[in-house]
């Protein structure tokens, strides 16, 4: 699993670069995304949901966002 760390970055960033580390995942590929921008937790599910990826995790810790976005495809369909 890839691990973003986008600590320090502020909206809309850290949906943006998200996005950008999901394109390169392989269908089915899973990314550990940190951010300490408190609209990460509701901009990254949003993008997802809109993306058509699915949202795995989502645990806040030492001040911190942690989410896991797993890539679907039109060949790899997410429920």
């Amino acid at each position: 699993m890839e691990l973003l760390d986008l600590r320090g970055l502020k909206c809309p960033l850290p949906a943006l670069l998200a996005r950008r580390a999901l394109t390169r995942a392989p269908a089915g590929g899973e990314i550990e995304i940190v951010s300490d921008d408190p609209l990460a937790a509701v901009d990254v599910p949003h993008m997802c949901n809109q993306e058509g990826h699915e949202l795995l995790a989502v645990q806040r810790r030492n001040g911190a966002v942690h989410l896991v976005v797993r890539r679907c495809s039109e060949t790899l369909h997410c429920d």
